[in-house]
This record gives C-alpha cells, structure tokens and sequence, in this order.
C-alpha cells in the first residue's frame, strides 16, 4: 500500500465523527497538556525516559513514519532530505530503521528531543493508537515523578536479609529449570526452535476487544496476507499492545498494579512459551524485579494432588511440592509479605476443578488445610495472601470459569504478526537466505500463511520446509499445499528419521492414533503415564529420560513431582494421528465413526473430518505408504463418499 494510501485509510478509519464527545474531550486535554509538561524535564532526564520508552515508541512510530516525519521537516527541526533519508531507511529496514531514526534524535540537542515528543502528541489528534494514547498519559500523569517511578519499577524489591539465603536458591532453581528446557532444546525439535536466550520472538499480546459481528464475519472471509494485515490494522487502530513486562504494571488512572491478570490464548499460541520467558527474565534479573519469589504452577500438575492419601493441604506444602529446596521454616516468613509474590497458574482449560467462587468456605491462612483448588480460588480471591499477585493462562474455552468481574487485566495473544513471522522463519532456519525463502514460499500459499501467526503451526511448517529446501532440488518432491499435505509431510520425515529406531512403527502408531482419538472425543489433551498412556498400551513403548524413537517428536513429556504427562506439540497434531488410526486399522469400524461425525454437533469433530476427507486422497497413498505400511483403501472410499454426500448438503471442506 502507499503512504499516501495508508494516511487515507487511517484518517478515514479513525474520523472524528467516530468518537464519543468525551472521548474527544480526553484527546484534547492530553494533547493540550502534555507539550507543557515534557518542558518541564531536564535535557538528562528526557533521554532516560525515551529510552525507557524506547521500544514502545518504535511500535507506534513505525505504523506512519511519514507523519512524525512531515511534522518535523515542517518546523525546520529535520531537513528535507534527512526526512526522506529516515523514511528510505525505514522502508528498507522496517522495525531497525525506526529504532535508528529514535536513536538518531536521541543524539540530538534538547530541542529536537522534546519537538519528536510534541510530534507525538499532535499525531494522536489523527491518529488516537492506543498505544500512543497510554504513553502520553503515563508521561502527562507523572510529571516530575515519572523519572522516580520509572527508576522504582526497574529497582529489585529489597529482600530481608534473613530470606535473602532463600532468595537465592530460588533464583537459581528457577534457572536452572529453564535452563534445562534450554539444553532439552538441542534434542527437541519444538523448543530449539523458541529457545529463550536467542531466540525467543516476541509474540503479539493485546488487551482483549470485543469484535463485532461484522467485523468477525470479514475476517472469516479473508485469507494469507490480506487476514494478516487486517488483524494487525485493526489491532494498531483499536487495541493496546502489551508487551510481556507490562502486564503487572499499574495503568495510567489507576492506584494500583494489576493483582489478578488473565491471558487467554488459542491452542499451541504461546501461553506457556511466555510463562517460561517471565520465569526465565525473573531468574536471570531482567525483568519482575518487583516480585521478590515468583512461583509457577500447572494445572496439568494440580489435577494429581487430590488425592485419597492427602485431599488437603496448606498452602506452603503445596509450594514445597513443586519447589523441594525451599522446604524450610522461612518459607512462612516469605509469604508474610504478599505484594512481593508472583504465583503463576499455567493451563486453566487443562483443569479437572472449576473455580467455584460461590463456596461458602475459603482459605484466609496460609496455615490451614484446604483443598488444592480451595488455595488456587482463594488467592483469586483474594482472601489468601491478600496484595499477591497472580497470572492465569488459559484457552478461551475455559474463561467462564472464572468470576472475570476479579480480574485486574484481561489480555489476549494474538501470536505472530507478519515481520515476528518472517524473524521467526530467520531463527528457526538459523540461514537467514533460507528462512525467507521458505517465508516467500509460505507467503504465496494463503493457507499456510494463516496458519503461521501461531506459534506451534510455523514450528510444524518450518520443520517439514527446513527438510524439504535442505533436499538438493532435484531430489525433492512437491511442496505441501495444504494442511493434510503439511502434516502428511511432517510425520513422512519424523517416520524416515527413525525407520531403523522403531520396528513395529505401524503397531505404535495404531495405539497412538486410538489414544489421540479418545482424546478428541473426550476433549482430552494431557495424557497421564500410569493412566491412558497405560490403558493404550503405550507404557511399553517408553523408556526414561526420553520417549522411544519417533514418538518423542509427536509427543511432549514433563515430569514433575511423582508423575509425568504427554501432549500432542500441537492438538492439530492429535487430530492428524487421530485421522491416520481409522486408515491403519479399518477393524475400528469407520461406519460407527461417520455417524458420530454426522450427529455431533460442538464442533470437537470438525478438524478430524477434514483430516479423514484429506487423507483418502491417492497422493497421501503414495507418501506415507512407504513408511507406514499400506492404507486401507475401502476406509477411503467409505470416507470420500461421505464427503460427497456433505457436500451436497452444503459443506465447505478445506483439505
């Protein structure tokens, strides 16, 4: 698009017409005062508040360069050809150029500093970002104390010196745990990928909006680029970006920090990716410096404590759980100043309790036995270490079991945006060449491309791609084109790698297939070791540390207190394999399972249906019948007959 084009359509999407009197009224207020109070800093204290908004600035800079641009040329602080050389910079280099640009006028006298900062401000008269919006409150709200509150937020808590001994074993078990998930990424396929240190990228998290019915219904329609930019300029336009470290800060207008805050996320997003990260920033003593012991819990994990030997417990038995080192009598004094706490409940939607918030009875001691999800409600509620802090991660799905009328701050993730996406094809590929040729090809297929603003989707893409462009071009076959080729690719690679490893491949599979199917239907994604791993008869198939041969690349194991888990990488991932069992082994009665398609009526079965449509076609045949053993073509017939009769009833299928 233009400039020209893209100042239009900004004008015309954000008009005056379009906002509230009062909202005009805010606007105008800011913007009236805000010039007046970034003169009152000295020329030192401005630069260390612009590099402490830094990155915030090059987020909200970057979408119309060309306006701060013209603003500043306009009053002589830029020359013309500086401005077309920042501009030149900023088309070629994206995001670097507008952080060069920052930089450049970081170096500058105080004149230009505070001009780049009015700049700002007038700019939100046209264009109100949300973003925008909530910096110059910030700046304009604290005036002369901003530098004070700014320096107080990056200042660690003070520890007392008695838990100070605590503190730092604490830190270092936190590091250590996350530097495991580091040295695991050499052997794990998925989090090489995301592995913290250099390559973790950044994903998109926003405070949640509700959509309107017209405006889902439009994104519905769009595809590849065209959903991709509509999602990020509707997102600029009307939501707040967060960034990570800015989900427990206070908001402008409000007294507070946040103490409760919920981020809610689709599957395979990144919510426990960005769990890790917060855990990782803490322990190495970058970030959350405010929180003195940050605790993670999942909820995975919670499901195993009740149980008939221990039904109850308090709450500092609950963290010695988890955290055996911190098994000592000054643990009660740590919990004695809550506003220094951080507990993390990872995976609501993976719990086997709701939070019932209308009990009569709830934890008020940390001292007292009470159920596991009494304390996990109470300190939502607040009766149990009043002033904690706490972070809950969860799938949309399960939201409605939480009183959100408790909740601080509300956001979502988005996942990837295009150029996170691109950085991300980069750093998996570790070539920077090859990763954005494979990105080039991705970005030609609509479907793909879709699918890459989610984490887990662009790790399976990159994973099949890295493999496909790494084959000398004559010996490679066609690109996959759609998800069933995706996928189909994906588990043709893992099965090759591993040909020798794993004998009886097809057996495993067949019991693997029957599991995933039994987790679909039941909207089940955690799979115990001495429970349906056992009752599938995988268990035999295991041996420790890691899972046996191919399945540690469709499976993800965690160990944790006395047992240990398995999740698909992905549930797409589920509902392939659940999809290849009914080819495998047709004795399953593909009948009785049509017709449960047929009735159901939740959507559970939606993605499944597609798989099953998408592998009865002869170039899947072809693919994984060598590895896999023959498919059984009267499954596929049944099936595309099926399909057929759907279709005529009005079914869209994408394959």
């Amino acid at each position: 698009m233009s400039e020209d084009g893209l100042s239009g359509k900004i004008v015309s999407m954000i008009s005056i017409k379009g906002r509230s009197e009062k909202d005009v009224a805010a606007l105008s207020g800011l913007t009236q005062k805000f010039p007046k109070v970034i003169q009152t800093f000295s020329h030192e204290d401005l630069l260390k508040i612009t590099e402490f908004y830094k990155p915030y600035l090059v987020y909200v800079i970057e979408y119309d360069i060309r306006s701060i641009l013209q603003n500043l040329a306009t009053k002589n602080i830029l020359t013309n050809d500086e401005a077309k050389s920042f501009k030149a910079k900023e088309e070629k280099e994206g995001r670097a150029g507008v952080e060069s640009f920052i930089s450049d006028i970081i170096k500058r006298d105080s004149v230009v500093l505070v001009s780049l900062w009015v700049a700002l401000a007038e700019e939100l008269v046209r264009f109100p970002s949300p973003n925008l919006t909530r910096i110059l409150e910030e700046v304009t709200e604290g005036g002369p104390d901003l530098l004070m509150n700014i320096q107080a937020s990056l200042q660690p808590t003070p520890i007392d010196a008695h838990i100070k001994v605590l503190h730092k074993t604490h830190r270092g078990g936190v590091s250590e745990s996350t530097r495991t998930l580091e040295d695991q990424a050499s052997g794990d396929p998925c989090t090489r990928a995301v592995a913290f240190e250099t390559r973790y990228t950044e994903l998109m998290v926003i405070k949640q909006f509700k959509r309107t019915y017209s405006e889902w219904h439009h994104e519905m329609e769009k595809m590849g680029r065209q959903h991709a930019e509509l999602i990020e300029e509707r997102t600029k336009v009307k939501c707040e970006r967060i960034w990570t470290e800015q989900l427990f800060r206070r908001s402008p207008g409000s007294e507070t920090a946040p103490h409760i805050v919920v981020v809610s996320g689709v599957a395979g997003i990144g919510k426990t990716t960005m769990v890790q990260k917060i855990m990782f920033d803490w322990a190495r003593g970058t970030q959350y410096q405010m929180f003195a012991f940050v605790f993670l819990f999942k909820f995975r994990e919670l499901n195993l404590l009740d149980t008939e030997t221990e039904p109850q417990m308090f709450l500092t038995r609950l963290i010695v759980r988890h955290y055996k080192y911190l098994n000592d009598p000054r643990l009660t004094e740590i919990l004695k100043k809550p506003e220094s706490l951080l507990f993390i409940f990872d995976g609501l939607d993976e719990y086997k309790h709701k939070l019932d918030f209308t009990q009569e009875r709830f934890c008020s001691n940390p001292d007292d036995y009470f159920p596991v999800h009494t304390l996990v409600t109470s300190l939502v509620r607040g009766t149990l270490l009043k002033g904690c802090t706490v972070l809950i991660t969860t799938r949309p799905t399960a939201l409605e079991d939480l009183d959100m009328e408790r909740v601080d701050r509300f956001a979502e993730i988005l996942g990837f945006f295009p150029e996170q996406r691109l950085m991300y094809f980069k750093k998996f590929f570790g070539d920077a060449d090859q990763g954005s040729e494979a990105f080039q090809y991705v970005e030609e297929n609509t479907i793909l491309y879709t699918m890459c603003f989610n984490p887990s989707y662009c790790w399976i893409i990159c994973s099949v791609l890295k493999s496909h462009f790494m084959t000398p071009e004559e010996e490679r076959g066609a690109s996959p084109r759609t998800v069933t080729e995706l996928f189909v690719m994906f588990l043709h690679n893992i099965l090759t790698n591993h040909k020798r490893e794993d004998k009886d491949q097809r057996e495993i599979l067949v019991k693997l297939g029957k599991m995933a199917y039994y987790g679909v239907a039941n909207k089940t994604l955690v799979f115990y070791d001495k429970m349906e791993m056992s009752t599938f008869g995988l268990q035999s198939v295991l041996s420790f540390p890691f899972l046996s041969g191919f399945l540690k690349e469709i499976l993800q194991r965690e160990s944790t207190l006395e047992h240990t888990t398995y999740t698909f990488y992905h549930l797409t991932l589920q509902e392939f394999m659940a999809a290849c069992s009914f080819y495998l082994n047709p004795s399953e009665g593909i009948e009785e399972l049509l017709e449960k398609l047929g009735s159901c009526k939740d959507g559970r079965f939606e993605i499944l249906t597609r798989f099953l449509a998408g592998l009865a076609r002869y170039s899947v045949f072809k693919t994984l019948g060598g590895v896999m053993g023959e498919f059984e073509r009267k499954t596929a017939k049944q099936i595309l007959e099926w399909v057929k009769k759907k279709s005529r009833r009005g079914t869209t299928w994408t394959r």
